[in-house]
């Protein structure tokens, strides 16, 4: 199998103000088309078996992957399944609404609650990487991955595990040319451009 850039699913300019146009060129075009490139170049010398496997389902058999192919999987594909994950999460204009948000409130206690729990996760984790909300066990968590590992890796490689319904890249390539160090600021405008819609859909489907 190769791996290909998928296309964003809305305009450059699509999230702006909240996030530029300028951002999402250089982190859609340049910086996950890189992630997938090396992705490519990192399974080339796996298993056939390996191969044939959709990049998510790799990075769930990372067991499979010989040791010295690891870091470069886990970085590279994972960059790549991480940022397509991402793209889909980000609309604005979706409703926060419904059986999720009921979900939310009764795991969190409110929604500010969960808000204020994500934003944490997003703001103190050191370096780059990732915020995640999660399905683990029938109950929503928050957790944070370092660099571009994801909780679908599961504890053994990642420190984390669950099925992720929403993610926050916070590497500085995400957020630097409008917010630059202020990372705190980035965070508090993902929310006018979260998917509820999706996030939603994905959640009905975790819980199958």
């Amino acid at each position: 199998m190769t791996y290909t850039l998928p296309p964003l699913p809305y305009a450059y300019d699509a999230l702006e103000p909240y996030i530029d146009s300028e951002t999402m060129h250089l982190h859609h075009d340049k910086h996950h088309q890189t992630y997938v490139n090396n992705a490519n170049a990192a399974i080339e010398s796996l298993s056939a078996e390996l191969k044939q496997l959709c990049p998510s389902e790799l990075l769930k058999n990372l067991d499979k992957v010989p040791a010295d192919k690891l870091t470069a999987i886990k970085n590279n594909v994972g960059g790549h399944v991480n940022h397509t994950f991402f793209w889909e999460l980000l609309k604005v204009g979706t409703e926060f609404k419904g059986e999720l948000k009921t979900a939310i409130e009764k795991d969190f206690g409110s929604v500010d609650a969960f808000k204020e729990k994500f934003a944490a996760a997003a703001a103190t984790r050191f370096g780059s990487g990732w915020a995640w909300l999660v399905l683990q066990n029938g109950k929503l968590e928050v957790v944070s991955t370092a660099n571009q590992d994801s909780p679908i890796m599961g504890e053994k490689f990642a420190g984390v595990s669950g099925t992720p319904i929403l993610t926050l890249d916070v590497w500085e390539h995400a957020y630097y040319l409008k917010y630059q160090n202020r990372r705190v600021d980035y965070i508090g405008a993902f929310w006018n451009v979260v998917n509820w819609d999706k996030v939603a859909e994905l959640y009905a489907e975790a819980k199958k």
